[in-house]
This record gives structure tokens, sequence and C-alpha cells, in this order.
């Protein structure tokens, strides 16, 4: 029996398998969660002309000033000032012709139509044509994930529709005799099934439209009906039967359908029995059926496979540094995702780690990384994390 992978290989091969679908144009107002497939051009400028950034006087030359009118957000004033003229304006106002400065209202002094300052006007607070992006900047890039920030950005440069790729679609299937489809229906020693619900969330979040099946009894028949019936898909991924257990079946139903195995177990802690397996384009991703494991190998690979379904420039979410609240201990052989919450005095590692305990797991905002074989760690030292958001990814 082969070594399990170390983290990054595992991932590195799942990942160098799949590639983003078609494109697809779609109104920017829709695309949020979406993802690139062409960069957004800009098509005008912005600001389009020169504004004031501060309420106060549009001045030209040196005081003392005459004021000639006013200029407002969307009414500008039509004349050009000369030497000593001034007009009143608004933030995001346009600049007149000939002003040359703005002088904020807390500086002004007003005698009827004399103005006059306690501090000289300046240039500092125009805003000048051009300041954020000019026409056929590119605003966004090819693989960039579409958010509230990038849809004002795309509307701003004067976009009304933006070219995405297309959906992945991921199909989950769950197995295993012990799992109940309704979990109000549940009888000992039986538990509701869970993963699946768990998995089609995060795909989503990640990008993907799923389709879900199960629970499929531990038989492996009705394996290879799920996996053929699922087969079309962008991504199969299955939680359960990828131990080797007697009753783990994925992999004989697998080879049982002619998919070739890649790679089996990855040296993390939980979720050590992970495989994957190709049949032309088809990929299926075996996960643990333990909740916590298959959470976190969804986390670690699922997750990123769908983002570069999805066509994301960038896959993986980042570990960020964070100081522990409280001492580790030394750590085990196989490196390790800890689930823990996050306070202002740092990460603090959950209690209960077992794989199969989920109210630790809903309660984390941070998995921990720690590496195989760590030393203990103190109060204060900083540990890699990668935060998590409502059972999504932050």
């Amino acid at each position: 029996m082969s070594a399990p992978l170390d983290l990054e290989e595992a991932q590195a091969r799942l990942l160098a398998m799949l590639g983003p679908g078609n494109s697809t144009t779609i109104p920017v107002n829709d695309s949020a969660g979406r993802f690139l497939a062409e960069p957004a051009i800009a098509r005008r400028s912005q600001p389009p002309v020169d504004l004031s950034a501060m309420d106060g006087y549009a001045t030209c030359g040196e005081g003392p000033w005459r004021i000639k009118g006013e200029s407002r957000a969307g009414a500008p004033h039509d004349k050009v000032l000369g030497r000593g003229d001034a007009v009143r304006i608004s933030t995001g106002a346009q600049m007149p012709l000939g002003a040359d400065a703005v002088l904020v209202q807390e500086d002004a002094e007003v005698d009827r139509s004399r103005l006059t300052s306690s501090a000289p006007p300046t240039a500092r607070f125009i805003r000048r044509a051009g300041l954020d992006f000019e026409a056929s900047d590119t605003l966004l890039t090819v693989g960039t994930r579409m958010g509230p920030a990038q849809i004002a950005l795309a509307r701003a440069g004067g976009l009304p529709e933006v070219v995405v790729y297309e959906r992945p679609h991921v199909a989950i299937i769950e197995s295993g005799d012990e799992l109940c489809a309704d979990p109000q229906d549940c009888p000992a020693p039986k538990i509701p099934a869970v993963n699946g619900a768990m998995l089609a969330q995060m795909a989503r979040e990640a990008g993907g439209e799923t389709t879900a099946s199960g629970p499929v009894p531990d038989d492996a028949d009705a394996l290879v009906r799920a996996i053929e019936d699922a087969a079309h898909a962008s991504l199969v991924v299955i939680s359960g039967g990828a131990s080797v257990g007697p009753h783990d079946l994925v992999k004989p139903a697998l080879e049982a359908a002619g998919f070739s195995l890649d790679f089996w177990r990855v040296a993390i802690k939980p979720g050590k029995p992970l495989l994957v397996a190709r049949r032309g384009h088809s990929v299926v991703l075996g996960l643990p059926g333990n909740p916590v494991s298959s959470f976190v190998t969804g986390f670690l690979f699922m997750a990123p496979a769908i983002r570069k379904l999805a066509g994301a420039s960038l896959a993986f979410t980042r570990a960020i540094q964070m100081p522990l609240a409280t001492a580790l201990p030394p750590g085990g052989k196989r490196r390790e995702f800890l689930r823990a919450s996050w306070t202002a005095q740092g990460v603090t590692p959950a209690t209960v780690q077992d794989s199969s305990a989920l109210r630790p797991l809903a309660d984390a905002q941070v998995l921990i990384d720690r590496p195989a074989n760590a030393v203990a760690s103190e109060p204060g030292a900083f540990v890699p994390c990668y935060p998590l958001a409502n059972g999504g990814y932050a």
C-alpha cells in the first residue's frame, strides 16, 4: 500500500484534471458569485469631469471673491469663472470652467455676495477626471469573482453585462446504511444524513450548481448505478465508503464503473481516507463519511476544485497568521486541521476535536493548520488559520 500523499501534492493532482467550461453573457446585476471569462473594460471615465470633493466654494484666483452662483451634483454652473469669481459648490458637483481650487465650507466667510476665507482654497479638494479609472482601462481581470464591489465597479464603468463562466454541475452522492434521509424519522442506532446537505451548500458557495442523491445503501450495485447516473456532472463527490472497512465499497464500485484510481489517502487529520478517480472527462472525489472529516476535505479539496471549474483565478483560500489564545500541546504524525474559535485574544481550539462532532464545527470561526509533528505552542504564538464564515469561506 502506497504512503498517503502530502496535502499540496494531492490538491495539485486533483486540480490538474479540471478546467472551466463555456462562457455566457449575463446582466452585471445578476453576476454575484460568478467568475469572469473575459476582462471588464471601462467604457467611460470615472469621474467623467473634474468634481469637488468637499462642500464649499469653487474659486478662481486669489480672494476676496464675488459669488456668482451655484454648482450642484447633477446641475453644474454653466458659466466660465474669471479671476476673483466663486460659486457655491456641493460634494460631487462639477467644477466650473475657470475654477482652480476649492474653499471648504468651514473656512468660508460670506457677506452677501462677498466671499473671504480664514485659510486659502486648495486644488487638493478637486477630484480630477479619470481619478478612479479612464475609458478603456481594464477594471476586472479574467477569473475575478464578482461580488458587491465588483458589480459596482462594472456598472460605474458603463457595463450593463459581463461575460462569465457557466456554473459547474456538482453531483453529490451520500452513502451509508446507517443514514436516514428524514432527520425526524431516524430511529436508533441510525443517524440523520447530514453530509449531502452540508457539501451541497459548500459547493454552491464555491460557485457550483448541485444535485444530490442518497443516502445510497452499502451495496456495490446501488453505488455503481448512482455513480453512472452522476457521471455527466463536472465533478462527482461521494461522501462515505472511501475507507478500508468491509462495507466501504466506493473503490470497488468505481472500478466496476470503469474509473481508474488516481490516488487514495492524504496525510491529514481529519480526512485521511480521501480518493480521486477518473474515467475520461469524469472526475470523482471521494470524501470520508464522518461529518467533520467531510467538511474539512470539502474545504480543502471540493471547494477549490469547484472554483477551478467555475473559472476562478485563485482556487484556494489563503491562510492568515493568528495568535493563539491558549497553549497547544505537541502535534501528531499527520498534518492536522483544528476547529477553533476566534476572539480579540486570538484563536482557541475547540475542546472536542472528534471527527464526528458537529457542534464544535458549527461554533468554529477558523481552522488551525498544524504541521505534522508540531512542537508545543505557547499563548501568543502565531499559527496559520483558514477563516470560516457561516460554513463558507472568508
